[in-house]
Order: C-alpha cells, then sequence, then structure tokens
C-alpha cells in the first residue's frame, strides 16, 4: 500500500513504511495530529516501535510540539 504524501509530507522521513500505514489506520496523518496523544497509545500500534517513536519525538520537538503522558 502506498502512503499518500498531501496527507502525510511532514511525518518524518526516515519512519518506515508500516509504522506510516499503523499511524494512518489510527487517524494519525500529520505530526500536529499526534501532539499530546499518549506515548503508551501509540507503542501498542503494530509497526510503531521504539525507532519510530523517537523519530516522532524529535519532529514534534522541532515544532515545538509533543506527545502527550
Amino acid at each position: 500500500m502506498t502512503t499518500d504524501d498531501s496527507t502525510t509530507h511532514d511525518l518524518p522521513t526516515g519512519l518506515a513504511e508500516p509504522a506510516r500505514h499503523a499511524l494512518a489506520e489510527a487517524g494519525y496523518h500529520r505530526l500536529g495530529d499526534l501532539d499530546g496523544v499518549p506515548e503508551a497509545a501509540l507503542r501498542r500500534l503494530p509497526g510503531v516501535g521504539p525507532r519510530a517513536l523517537r523519530l516522532l519525538k524529535l519532529a514534534l520537538a522541532a515544532q515545538g510540539l509533543a506527545l502527550g503522558e
């Protein structure tokens, strides 16, 4: 399955396709969608592991955003 870059263009470029797919399926299409989302909720998504979480946290921080507790 391909990802629509028009809706996910601000997700980290190093994010693997399984993580991108899982995020999209859960309704998270842009970094702003993840602001305040609990890290534990993202950890439960298939394909979202430690590397994906690290990349997401770094990208969020660069925009002044953060995951929730």
